[in-house]
């Protein structure tokens, strides 16, 4: 294995929506996702020589006293301005597909590859939620047709950002496409990332997305799905990456790290934590493990707590189970980006898990 495959890349599942880091009323910060946090959380993440950030698509909040979520910035003008004022580091847009045409995206993408000078990605949400969508007259397909639907959307894309000007057609239940095109076209295709582990959702990613965004409830389960995505992805001739999102929180002993853990839960909106559940377990079942206080910390991100060296050696265990790389989230964004450069970034380049 070379040490370009080895290496673990760093990203920052981003604060874009409110409360992003915990469903809780604890916090030791301001809450950050109003867009002059974001942009010097991205400025430090770029300094720190992080990969990427990623950000949570909403369209309404979750209830409870928090409102989870409810507060967002849109992510393609949001990726806009955060690629404007970065020079390295990669930003994906995450768009629901119920809710945009795809020549639409294929154009505003264009846009952001060619105003990034390729830095722009894409993350594909098939959509799930009911109230969210229906707020917008939108039906919820069923769910293998959703995918089906998805999997025109990234036909779509893929054909406009590489077909001559005025030669792609498409004929679909969802989309019609008639000598279609889009210029500027990226210099090459965005990587498109899609979120799921259903059956559906590992047939799209293997025949058509670079990056496949999963949840995990164990190491064990991680090294069962990251082998299982990339096994489909080669039999299509095909290289599929995995990340996934761990909640990261460290401190000077394991015992104060752990403290503050059940300071955050003990404070956990139970309104706005049971119906980011439901909602998830009824749509896609991928959550069945998760207890209502795992998904206190980042929404269900995986628990990565302890001390510096405790950290290091979790990330350095999601990478050995095959994880590409990992979506950070933390109780204070731009305080831990810039700890996270400072008290692990040397322990794991010196366990060989970043590039020297």
């Amino acid at each position: 294995m070379t040490q370009e495959v080895q290496r673990l890349q760093l990203g920052l599942f981003m604060p874009n929506c409110s409360n992003m880091s915990a469903i809780s009323t604890y916090r030791v910060v301001p809450d950050e996702w109003d867009y002059t946090s974001n942009k010097a959380i991205a400025l430090a993440a770029e300094a720190a020589g992080f990969d990427f950030l990623f950000p949570v698509s909403r369209w309404r909040g979750f209830g409870g006293e928090t409102d989870y979520l409810g507060t967002s910035l849109e992510t393609m003008t949001w990726a806009s301005a955060l690629l404007a004022v970065t020079s390295k580091i990669r930003v994906f847009s995450t768009v629901h597909v119920p809710v945009f045409h795809p020549l639409v995206v294929a154009k505003m993408g264009a846009s952001l590859d060619h105003i990034s000078q390729g830095r722009w990605g894409i993350n594909l949400v098939s959509g799930w939620s009911k109230e969210e969508f229906g707020m917008m007259g939108i039906d919820i397909l069923p769910h293998a047709e959703r995918y089906q639907r998805t999997r025109a959307f990234i036909e779509i894309l893929k054909g406009l950002w590489t077909e001559p000007r005025g030669t792609f057609s498409h004929e679909s239940s969802w989309y019609q496409i008639k000598q279609g095109y889009c210029l500027p076209q990226p210099a090459r295709p965005p990587p498109i990332a899609n979120a799921g582990i259903s059956e559906d959702a590992k047939h799209l990613i293997a025949e058509h997305c670079d990056w496949a965004f999963m949840s995990m409830s164990s190491l064990d389960s991680a090294r069962a799905t990251v082998t299982d995505i990339k096994r489909r992805g080669a039999a299509h001739g095909r290289t599929v990456r995995c990340a996934s999102f761990p909640f990261v929180l460290w401190r000077d002993s394991a015992d104060e790290a752990q403290a503050e853990v059940a300071r955050i839960i003990a404070a956990k909106d139970e309104v706005a934590s049971g119906n980011w559940l439901r909602g998830l377990s009824l749509e896609s079942g991928s959550f069945d493990q998760f207890t209502l206080d795992m998904f206190t910390l980042g929404a269900g991100a995986f628990p990565v707590i302890g001390t510096a060296e405790d950290v290091a050696l979790k990330l350095k265990e999601m990478r050995d189970v095959g994880l590409d790389g990992v979506l950070m989230v933390y109780q204070a964004y731009q305080r831990d980006t810039r700890r996270f450069q400072k008290e692990i970034m040397p322990l794991l380049r010196e366990m060989g898990v970043l590039s020297p």
